[in-house]
């Protein structure tokens, strides 16, 4: 089967609720990132909660025709089993993990780490624990089997919200994990949206891009090196810790 696109989305974001439904680039937050994948958008799943404030995302998704599932709000790994029984992934099938705050995303980026994944036989393979890659371009690729294991020996909280976290951090001794890293360091850029700053340094790069979708990672790499006074707007926001 086709690589499984799993976005996790939620309304009750502690830092700026509503955000991934905030006007962007004639979209939303997450609109902007769907339409950023281009032809991998056909296989996405969003992984929305079952607390009462999903309402908003379910129906952007329904208008959409983006499928999607609810699960618990805080037990994001139940989500992702849901989200991947949805489409019938087991065993080596592929699943990629996407966070609804970056719309940002490059699609060539995901497919190359799709790629290496495939390709070195991996169980985990990410750019996000070696990081080269600004942060709002996360991408972890894993199979469904890996993601049973996760559910079957998990017992930390941190490791049922942050779903792939066991596999890197608890236990990574258990999994084949692979790095995707960049020639060049460019993890001092954030545009991914956390707060309000964040909101508007991508509003300001999709601006310099006349609101496209298709520029390509070296074309917002040169955007962000010829405007440093964007990236000021938001480095005083600490990333939450995993």
């Amino acid at each position: 089967m086709q690589p499984c696109i799993i976005i996790q989305a939620r309304m009750t974001s502690e830092r700026l609720p509503g955000k991934i439904l905030l006007p962007l680039a004639g979209s939303t937050v997450l609109g902007a990132l769907i339409n950023r994948l281009g032809s991998l958008r056909k296989n996405v799943v969003i992984a929305t909660t079952n607390d009462g404030s999903e309402e908003p995302i379910t129906t952007w998704c329904e208008q959409e025709n983006i499928p999607y599932v609810c699960g618990d709000t805080e037990n994001v790994l139940s989500r992702y089993l849901l989200a991947a029984e949805s489409v019938g992934a087991k065993g080596s099938d592929i699943l990629v993990r996407l966070t609804s705050d970056c719309p940002l995303i490059d699609a060539d980026i995901v497919q190359r780490i799709i790629d290496v994944h495939v390709q070195t036989g991996a169980d985990y393979t990410s750019n996000t624990i070696n990081r080269t890659f600004p942060r709002g371009l996360d991408t972890e690729v894993f199979s469904a089997a890996a993601l049973q294991t996760v559910q079957q020996r998990a017992e930390l909280q941190r490791d049922k919200e942050h779903v792939t976290s066991y596999m890197h951090l608890t236990a990574p001794h258990e999994f084949h994990i692979e790095h995707y890293c960049h020639a060049e360091n460019h993890s001092q850029y954030r545009i991914t949206v956390d707060e309000v700053d964040d909101y508007r340094v991508v509003k300001e790069v999709y601006e310099l891009f006349h609101n496209r979708y298709d520029f390509s990672y070296a074309e917002l790499i040169a955007a962000m090196q010829a405007h440093p006074e964007i990236a000021l707007r938001n480095q005083h926001i600490e990333q939450k810790k995993t």
